[in-house]
């Protein structure tokens, strides 16, 4: 089964929604959901957001944020992710920033990329990546690793919920 199956199976065993924001994997994420069948019962849609000021206009980063830090950082990729879930609506949304080259951008080095979760109740993650090879192989590992990082969200998530409804025991 692959990470895109996996992670739509989860959402649809909790009756779950995904949106999902993309930077430098330019919808390959969106794209590894969809070919998945059924994925319509879990996947809401997603918002590529290459030009940075999309990430402000259409997803909310704080706009200060992205004059300091550029587009290529943790709290830009957090951000995202919120932002994602709040605009279409998904109780989990998930996102990928950095850069796949085949040059550096704002001070960052190729094969730098943060993807980020956020879901109900405050839940979040975020990973620091990387990358080595080249841009088609920054780009699908960016892939797998955000699909990954939801997917282990996901499981710690349920387990916390388990424990809350059984009393913690």
């Amino acid at each position: 089964m692959t990470a895109a199956a996996r992670v739509l199976e989860l959402l649809v065993e909790r009756g779950e929604t995904l949106a999902v924001a993309e930077s430098l994997t330019g919808g390959l994420v969106a794209a590894e959901l969809t070919s998945v069948p059924g994925a319509s019962r879990s996947f809401r849609g997603s918002v590529t957001a290459y030009a940075t000021p999309l990430k402000r206009d259409v997803l909310g980063v704080d706009a200060g944020l992205l004059t300091e830090r550029g587009a290529v950082d943790p709290e830009v990729a957090r951000q995202m992710a919120a932002g994602v879930r709040r605009a279409l609506g998904a109780d989990w949304g998930m996102a990928t920033t950095g850069v796949a080259g085949p040059d550096p951008q704002d001070g960052k080095a190729v094969g730098t990329v943060y993807v980020a979760v956020a879901g109900p109740g405050g839940a979040q993650n975020m990973a620091e990546l990387r990358l080595n090879g080249g841009r088609a192989d920054i780009r699908k590992e960016s892939v797998r690793s955000v699909l990954e990082l939801l997917s282990a969200e996901l499981r710690k998530n349920a387990r916390a919920q388990d424990t809350e409804q059984n009393g913690g025991n």
